[in-house]
């Protein structure tokens, strides 16, 4: 198990993977998946120097994912604090194919191996520090699991 101080640390960490994958893309843009992507893309898009956009998950009814940006011929790394279930990262790979997006990348701390069976399918790449076999709740691999709320995560979007 590889344990992460906080979200921040998570996205530090991603760094030399994500700076490996996105030397091979092609005008990358960062696509954090609000609320708790944000502060994981954070360090990624310092020291990267990459654009930084949000895309939220509409949870009322049938989840879907709004705030998109343009995404036709672009090549995306999508951010997110890691995978459980996999339903955020499915609903923002398929949106972004439907979307036209010409390369996409997952980049999580965490995924665990059952659900990326399911992902790489959407994904051309999914980079991942820790890939255990079962899945876990997400807090389990934080020392602080400090997730912050939409608002939070629109203000830090709109900072930028």
């Amino acid at each position: 198990m590889t344990g992460f101080a906080n979200l921040a640390d998570a996205g530090a960490r991603l760094v030399p993977a994500v700076s490996d994958v996105a030397s091979g893309l092609r005008d990358p843009i960062v696509l954090a998946i609000v609320p708790n992507g944000v502060p994981v893309a954070e360090p990624l898009v310092e020291a990267l120097a990459l654009p930084l956009a949000g895309a939220y998950l509409d949870r009322e009814g049938e989840p879907h994912v709004t705030d998109i940006p343009e995404v036709h011929g672009r090549d995306v790394i999508v951010v997110d604090d890691g995978v459980e279930t996999g339903t955020a990262a499915r609903l923002v790979g398929a949106a972004l194919r439907s979307g036209g997006a010409t390369q996409a990348v997952l980049a999580v701390p965490v995924c665990p191996r059952q659900a990326e069976a399911g992902l790489i399918t959407l994904y051309d790449e999914i980079v991942a520090i820790d890939r255990p076999l079962a899945r876990r709740d997400l807090h389990w691999h934080y020392v602080d699991f400090d997730t912050i709320d939409e608002a939070e995560a629109r203000r830090r979007l709109h900072d930028r």
